[in-house]
């Protein structure tokens, strides 16, 4: 399966080849789910599969790797080879994907003056490291070795960020010093400025991009006269940001695009293939013209498999286009799932957040509000409190540096929420004479994943006033919520920021998805497992749970509501991803 390059395309084992790909990322599926994910997208014509590899997922302790059960990446890629499908790596160390950073390690912020994606020696030590620990898991997998592996990524979309070629050099000789024996390559976006800053003279460069095919290859020519052309993420739709509509792209019209690359004689990546989830916390965000933006929960990006592995109109429309290209697809389509009953089920206790404090983190002494990443924290809630002097008739509370959204309470009492769009917004009150207690609990809504603010730190990064009055003294505790503890539940109302426990009895274990009508915006654990956030601002209504997270009889689901409780958790057996808009143009 040796990869080559000519001046016109590729070769493989010495014969020509045209890659037809599609991006489908292990880390957004259940491990149970590999296999089948892979195979609905062999059944759709691709000869190749394309992943990222989330240096986060694997590293969340600076120093400590894991590469088993949902971070088992090499177990991913030998079940894509044993399905017959050739593999691309995109190792990182970054990654964008509308993941948590960009898929870079939360603790690398600890490090006040790290500069992070240029040849800053404290962020390429953590590199190199990484990569120690990676390329072992990659290279017995390489198609030299008999593998599935047929090319591997330097870098992603570095044109976007930045220009220092010694940098990408050094990805580019480090991956080789491990065992990189095959192909490599750069990505960027097809347009002049991007493909300047990313490229890495000597290698394939490939682009990025989801319409206007011709100008997107003509820009790829511009800067590589000779050797393939590769789309290397077609981007047949677009990812889903909280607030926003669900965005699609017309089938037909996708379909015409890819037609079109395919005809030019390009290899092709669609991104995506298959979506999938972001689970637990990790979710990206981006900023648009100062606007904060968290990625939502689901990443079906209107994939041709969807969320939840059902083929799409846009798996028919492309495995058309296809077939005409690469001939008829000989692989079978996986039979569909099966699904879970609909059920409206009540809660059966519930537990106050701020009267569980100790159970869920250990606090620390800080003179000021200190962000999470200087408490080894990556992902979750994080809790400040201090004392206020008092009496203060009339004053307000202003937070500087809120990363992301932070609800005070004073003396157990809601004031109300900030956010990091709101910077110059503040929260009036008054504390009695005696003083009174303030409570802070702040949001990780996903660190930025493009662009230049990826030094993304959370929590509170510059300090807490009164009017003009910094407040010190403050008691900081860390809440990753992972695992949960046991928690007092109890029965009646409970106000305010709370842990709601329902229990669920099903006949076996089949894909369903939970809605949560009536309530506000918060995060589900199934039997353990951190399912992902909700909001009632949508667009998505529904959380995807898959099979392999349910039992056999009793299944517990524990929702934290931020804010109003609703009256019961809803199991449905269809999802709801809400209103939908077009993909954006020019993309």
């Amino acid at each position: 399966m040796f990869l080559s390059t000519t001046d016109t395309g590729f070769l493989r084992d010495g014969r020509p080849h045209r890659i037809v790909s599609a991006a489908v990322h292990y880390f957004r599926i259940h491990p149970q789910l590999w296999r089948d994910r892979l195979a609905r997208l062999r059944a759709m014509g691709v000869n190749t599969v394309e992943t990222y590899v989330a240096w986060n997922a694997h590293e969340r302790e600076r120093g400590t790797f894991d590469f088993t059960g949902w971070q088992d990446v090499a177990g991913f890629l030998r079940t894509a080879g044993e399905l017959g499908l050739d593999v691309i790596v995109r190792p990182g160390p970054y990654i964008c994907a509308e993941w948590e950073a960009g898929g870079l390690p939360a603790w690398l912020l600890a490090e006040p003056g790290v500069r992070l994606r240029r040849g800053d020696p404290v962020y390429l030590a953590a590199v190199d490291a990484w990569f120690d620990a990676l390329l072992p898991q990659l290279t017995p997998l390489q198609a030299e070795a008999g593998g599935p592996i047929v090319a591997m990524a330097v870098e992603n979309e570095y044109g976007s960020y930045g220009n220092d070629t010694d940098y990408l050099r050094h990805l580019h000789d480090g991956l080789r010093a491990r065992g990189a024996t095959g192909l490599l390559f750069t990505a960027d976006g097809a347009e002049d400025w991007f493909q300047l800053g990313g490229r890495l003279p000597g290698l394939l460069t490939t682009g990025t991009f989801g319409s206007r095919p011709a100008e997107a290859l003509a820009c790829l020519r511009r800067h590589q006269p000779t050797g393939p052309l590769v789309a290397m993420e077609y981007w047949h739709a677009w990812f889903d940001s909280w607030g926003e509509p669900h965005q699609v792209r017309d089938p037909a019209e996708a379909a015409e695009v890819l037609d079109a690359l395919l005809a030019a004689g390009a290899s092709v990546n669609l991104y995506m293939g298959h979506g999938g989830t972001n689970f637990g916390w990790w979710n990206g965000a981006n900023v648009y013209d100062g606007r904060y933006l968290p990625i939502t929960t689901s990443y079906d990006y209107d994939a041709p498999i969807g969320e939840d592995g059902t083929p799409g109109p846009k798996f028919h429309a492309f495995r058309e286009v296809i077939e005409r290209h690469l001939g008829p697809a000989t692989a079978p389509l996986p039979d569909p799932a099966p699904r879970l009953a609909p059920q409206r089920v009540t809660p059966t206790g519930a537990a106050a957040l701020l009267d569980c404090l100790d159970l869920l983190g250990k606090p620390a002494e800080r003179l000021e509000p200190e962000p999470m990443e200087q408490h080894g924290q990556s992902l979750g809630l994080i809790h400040y409190r201090t004392r206020l002097r008092g009496p203060l008739a009339a004053t307000e509370l202003r937070i500087d540096g809120l990363a992301d959204r932070a609800q005070a309470f004073l003396d157990g009492r809601e004031l109300g929420t900030l956010h990091r769009n709101e910077p110059d917004r503040c929260l009036p009150l008054a504390v009695p004479a005696e003083g009174a207690d303030l409570d802070l609990l702040v949001e990780n809504q996903g660190r930025v994943n493009y662009g230049p603010g990826l030094a993304d730190r959370k929590g509170i990064t510059g300090g807490v006033r009164l009017d003009r009055q910094y407040q010190f003294g403050w008691q900081v505790r860390p809440l990753p919520l992972d695992p949960l503890p046991e928690l007092p539940y109890r029965a009646g109302p409970v106000t305010g920021p709370s842990f709601h426990r329902f229990e669920l009895d099903l006949p076996a274990p089949a894909d369903g998805f939970l809605a949560l009508p009536g309530w506000t915006k918060g995060v589900v654990w199934l039997n353990g497992f951190t399912l992902g956030r909700y909001w009632e601002i949508g667009p998505q209504h529904t959380l995807y749970a898959p099979a392999p997270l349910w039992r056999p009889g009793r299944n517990e689901v524990v929702v934290l509501e931020l804010h109003t409780p609703g009256e019961a958790l809803e199991l449905r057996d269809e999802p709801d991803l809400g209103p939908s808009a077009a993909a954006h143009e020019g993309f």
